[in-house]
């Protein structure tokens, strides 16, 4: 399927070496793979640890957005951090196969749209949990993803289950449900984005072709989990603990 604004007859072929001519989904698989890297080297080890300089000064913490503390930036590049090579490799994997089917659909710019809104959602969803423990991971954004590719499948009658997506949507859902230390916040309100984005996407992207509406509608969502955010980082948050996104 090709979403609209997008050609297959004049698409660029990708070239492995030619960054310019990967998706959107390739370039954020790298980027979150290149920064592990650089937690790998600055003392993360593959098993799991909370250290290094990139660790201290990325993760998502309520407290240092708060109480005199500006480090907003907080908000953004916890999501493209990571805990140890099994967290990595499942939200890379689950990246891949879900972005693979919904960027072709939608465009590269919807699909990134989408992304970036769920992820900074996600991070509001974690600091309105569990504002006061460390939080990291690109799954608010994944599950983001998820959401909207629900709603388009949903709009153009595809099914998930005989395309092979739901049972990897599951798998997370188990994985994530089942393994203490989640950000159920991260991943509820990254959902949650996701789902709204991909309503844009069909009712005013596709169905009236109003770009404008769907960039402005994900800008808002976004605008919206940083305020959120900001508000709610100094508080006690509504549970004890959560940790990874």
């Amino acid at each position: 399927m090709q979403g609209r604004g997008t050609s297959a007859s004049f698409a660029r072929p990708k070239v492995w070496s030619d960054p310019r001519t990967w998706s959107a989904t390739d370039l954020l698989i790298a980027i979150n793979v290149i920064v592990f890297l650089w937690e790998v080297a600055d003392g993360v080890t593959l098993g799991g640890s909370d250290s290094g300089w990139l660790y201290y000064n990325g993760v998502l913490f309520g407290p240092l957005m708060s109480h005199g503390h500006h480090e907003y930036w907080r908000l953004l590049t916890s999501g493209f951090l990571h805990a140890s090579i099994f967290h990595i490799g499942i939200n890379m994997l689950s990246l891949w196969f879900v972005g693979r089917a919904i960027e072709p659909a939608i465009g590269k710019l919807y699909f990134t749209s989408i992304y970036f809104a769920a992820l900074l959602a996600g991070s509001f969803g974690a600091l309105w949990f569990s504002p006061d423990v460390p939080t990291l991971g690109a799954s608010g954004a994944i599950f983001g993803v998820f959401g909207a590719l629900i709603m388009i499948a949903r709009a153009r009658r595809i099914s998930l289950w005989q395309s092979g997506l739901l049972p990897i949507l599951l798998l997370n859902l188990v994985f994530d449900l089942g393994v203490a230390g989640i950000s159920i916040g991260g991943h509820l309100f990254g959902f949650i984005a996701g789902l709204a984005g991909g309503w844009l996407v069909v009712e005013y992207g596709e169905k009236r072709d109003r770009r404008a509406v769907v960039l402005g509608g994900c800008v808002l969502i976004a605008v919206l989990a940083v305020v959120g955010s900001l508000a709610v980082a100094g508080g006690s948050g509504l549970l004890p603990s959560g940790s990874v996104i």
